[in-house]
């Protein structure tokens, strides 16, 4: 079974406003309200790519109690964890003025709650799959990743991690699957400029050094750079098409890229669903279908170093 944890899941309110003037009431011209949080995201495109899996987290109030509907309409399995206290957050993200994006501040977890999470992680069995993404609230305690990898570590757990930071540094000892900075991400971690698929491959291959087992790299417009297991490098450019809705590409990348390797346990062929899913997604209202990607995967083509 695959598994992914979104530790501050949202309702996410997209919305385009023509001709937006500060101080003024402004009105929208489309509005979509839709569930949110990276490991969410990953969850509803490995749906639409076929593969069953479940959405575990923490949700309160009544834009929890949305969340988890909506997660469930779409035919995920949704076992957040009730929070007493508090509501789910609301990102505001204003689709056509820049990505602009006001993200909400969500429920504070208890350690209760955290060792609820631990126990249900602890049911996970040799060949699972699990999916850590994004950021975590602030009442959490920012080694939350690492323990959670140490905790899990020797059950032949297959584990990925798309987080920044610390977040992402600190479970590397661990030897995660895969882990997928985008390439600005990745600078940061090491104090660089990464501006094109060349400059990526020395970091990329340092983060491997670090314990990764496989490091994929998105670059927006750029294409995307795959450090494999297997000792190559795949490089490839970004698909042609228009960008519509940035907002879950890189969540899609991940679960392309997992759909690939759980299909065929071929990197190359992972890389092209990554890149092409990730893509479908940029060039959808939401989060692509499998024709969408079908559609985009024609147009991949990689390189090997």
């Amino acid at each position: 079974m695959i598994y992914t944890v979104t530790f501050n899941p949202s309702l996410d309110y997209i919305v385009s406003v023509n001709n937006f003037q500060l101080g003024m009431t402004n009105r929208t011209a489309t509005e979509m309200m839709l569930p949110g949080g990276k490991g969410i995201n990953v969850s509803i495109v490995l749906k639409n790519l076929g593969l069953e899996n479940t959405a575990l987290g923490f949700a309160a109030g009544f834009t929890g109690d949305e969340i988890q509907r909506q997660v469930e309409e779409i035919g995920v399995t949704a076992r957040f964890i009730p929070v007493d206290e508090g509501i789910s957050r609301i990102n505001l993200k204003l689709q056509n003025i820049e990505g602009t994006e006001i993200n909400g501040q969500g429920p504070a977890i208890s350690r209760e709650k955290t060792q609820q999470l631990f126990e249900m992680l602890d049911q996970l069995q040799e060949g699972d799959v699990l999916v850590l993404a994004g950021s975590i609230p602030a009442s959490m305690p920012d080694d939350i990743y690492r323990n959670i990898l140490k905790r899990l570590d020797g059950k032949g757990i297959l584990i990925a991690v798309d987080a920044t930071g610390n977040l992402l540094v600190n479970v590397l000892e661990y030897h995660p699957f895969l882990v997928k900075p985008n390439n600005h991400e990745l600078g940061e971690i090491f104090g660089v400029e990464l501006k094109d698929r060349e400059s990526v491959i020395p970091y990329a291959k340092k983060m491997q050094e670090m314990g990764a087992t496989n490091v994929l790299v998105s670059m927006a417009g750029e294409g995307a750079v795959l450090a494999a297991a297997d000792g190559k490098v795949y490089l490839a450019p970004a698909p042609k098409g228009k960008l519509v809705n940035g907002v879950g590409a890189g969540d899609s990348m991940v679960a392309g890229f997992l759909t690939g390797w759980l299909k065929r346990q071929d990197y190359r062929e992972a890389f092209h669903m990554g890149i092409a899913t990730g893509s479908a997604s940029a060039f959808s209202e939401y989060l692509a279908g499998r024709e969408q990607v079908e559609d985009v995967y024609r147009q991949v083509n990689s390189e090997v170093r």
